[in-house]
């Protein structure tokens, strides 16, 4: 038995959203240089179901084992796994008849008064319906951890104000339509323009600072409002977009209250508008740089590696060198690939695959009509290639569309068989030998242990560990069908459980909360639709 690779980086330092996103280890950690001072080893089996062989040195422990599975749990240098803000751009390219749906990678849009059908995309626009006067339309994004941010709008009337003014805003720490902050270019009859900063709170608008004039325009001219949040700083651009964004910042502000909430777009025709319907049309929504108030980190000293072949439960002379050798390594394990296609992650293309990247920061799957995303994604659609499998034949290249993504069991067939050297079938495996490509078929006949499995409500987790494949029934199937997979991560500073898996919502990999908490305590989709926990 071989041991692991030799040392490279097992962590990396990216910026999602203005902080740090990624993997560190701690440094003057002297666990990195255990197998300098390992003596005896003692291997100790534990009692229960499956058999476990604990191997110590003295009193510490610093692999286990599972019979049937090629899984082995080392201690190691501790390190932490942080995940921020992705930054994304939604340029509107979908359609949809009665809402905004779903942006890329922030989240799903909200829209609140008004009719549904007064809220729109077509490719290239998202449209807002002002049919009456003084009743005020928003949009947000439901993302209600968002604290400092630079966000931009771009948008523009498809009408001139008459009889009163139109606005359109820029919302931030959004709590509800009496509740947040916004950046407001107000456009009134006869050309005339201002940025207003405002605070609404319980239904009373404050202005944050004098109401700065703008540069004329024909009332239909498209306008870019930009903010830029830093702690209490306020500081928004506000410019006619056919124009170069200006350098220095329009206007600037102090303000404590609403640091945290939802960014979006606000629309209003003010009382005595004579004009109506108006529409506001938003052709751009792109956040920069965004952080979360609580940022999902998860500490341990657990390392995951893999057997090349399952423990048969007998502790060996070669297995006991491979023991000694893994101790304290920070080679890549099975967490720092599994982390190293979350947002930020740099990009590693392999020489020996004729350049194919196959590490970077993924996608989930290409884009709808609808703007949702399609499914289908696996491992080598990820890289461009064509592959034939030890089971099942031959897939070809795939197209363009698909480079760069993976769906949930795509990214498990990345870490654990193209990384980590499972076996990988082109589609089921009976046999159990290879990984399947399903989800479905992947929690019934994956390589590897059961741990624990239940029908209609989450199974008993006492053994669940850091690598662990966890299996869902997030669609709540009559049928019970698993349709979602993720790989345990461990503990968080809020003492939850959290998991990585690739989703729609936050398009692609992550352990973050975008569009339901991937962690399996409280009441969330994921701690409600959990079936099966599986070892490899």
């Amino acid at each position: 038995m071989a041991p692991a690779a030799a040392a490279a980086p097992a962590a990396f330092a990216g910026t999602a959203g203005g902080s740090l996103t990624g993997v560190t280890i701690a440094g003057n950690d002297a666990s990195a240089y255990a197998s300098l001072s390992l003596g005896t080893l003692t291997a100790v089996p534990l009692s229960g179901t499956p058999a476990q062989l604990s191997v110590r040195h003295g009193d510490t422990e610093v692999a286990l084992l599972t019979t049937g599975a090629r899984t082995v749990r080392l201690a190691g240098p501790e390190r932490t796994f942080v995940e921020n803000k992705k930054p994304f751009t939604d340029d509107f390219d979908r359609e949809r008849p009665a809402d905004w749906g779903n942006s890329p990678a922030g989240g799903a849009w909200s829209t609140v008064n008004g009719a549904d059908t007064d809220y729109t995309v077509r490719p290239g626009t998202g449209t807002i319906v002002l049919s009456s006067a003084n009743l005020s339309r928003h949009a947000t994004l439901l993302d209600d951890m968002i604290t400092d941010v630079d966000v931009r709008v771009d948008g523009s009337f498809d009408r001139a104000p008459a009889g009163a003014a139109l606005s359109f805003a820029l919302s931030f720490g959004y709590q509800d339509t009496k509740n947040h902050c916004r950046a407001r270019v107000v456009l009134n009859p006869g050309g005339t323009a201002e940025l207003r900063i405002e605070r609404e709170q319980a239904d009373t608008t404050t202005l944050l600072t004098p109401a700065v004039a703008l540069p004329s325009s024909s009332g239909t001219v498209p306008w870019s409002i930009r903010v830029r949040r830093t702690g209490d700083l306020v500081e928004v651009r506000a410019w006619q977009t056919a124009g170069a964004e200006p350098t220095a910042w329009t206007a600037k502000v102090t303000d404590s209250v609403f640091r945290q909430g939802r960014v979006g777009v606000r629309a209003l025709a003010s009382t005595g508008s004579t004009n109506l319907p108006v529409r506001l049309r938003v052709t751009r929504f792109r956040v920069t740089e965004g952080s979360w108030a609580v940022t999902p980190a998860v500490t341990h000293r657990e390392w995951i590696r893999l057997l090349p072949e399952p423990f048969d439960g007998v502790w060996t002379t070669a297995l006991e060198q491979t023991v000694r050798a893994w101790a304290g390594s920070t080679a890549p394990d099975v967490l720092a690939y599994a982390f190293m296609f979350v947002a930020g992650a740099p990009e590693v293309r392999s020489v020996a695959l004729g350049g194919a990247r196959v590490l970077g920061e993924a996608g989930y799957g290409p884009t709808a009509a609808d703007g949702t995303r399609d499914e289908g994604a696996d491992f080598h659609e990820y890289m461009g290639l064509p592959w034939t499998f030890p089971v099942g034949g031959t897939s070809p290249a795939p197209d363009d569309s698909w480079h760069d993504n993976l769906d949930c069991s795509g990214y498990i067939r990345m870490v654990y068989g193209h990384h980590s050297g499972v076996p990988l079938a082109a589609g089921d495996d009976p046999a159990r030998t290879a990984l399947p490509r399903r989800s479905h078929d992947q929690s019934l006949r994956a390589p590897g242990v059961t741990l624990a499995r239940a029908v209609g409500q989450p199974p008993a987790t006492s053994q669940l560990r850091p690598g662990d494949l966890l299996f869902f029934d997030a669609e709540a199937s009559e049928s019970g069908e698993i349709d979602h997979v993720g790989i345990y991560l461990g503990t968080d500073h809020a003492d939850r459980r959290r998991f990585l898996s690739s989703r729609k919502t936050p398009n692609g990999p992550t352990m973050a909360d975008l569009g339901g908490p991937s962690t399996l305590d409280g009441e969330g989709l994921y701690a409600r639709t959990l079936r099966t926990v599986h070892r490899i």
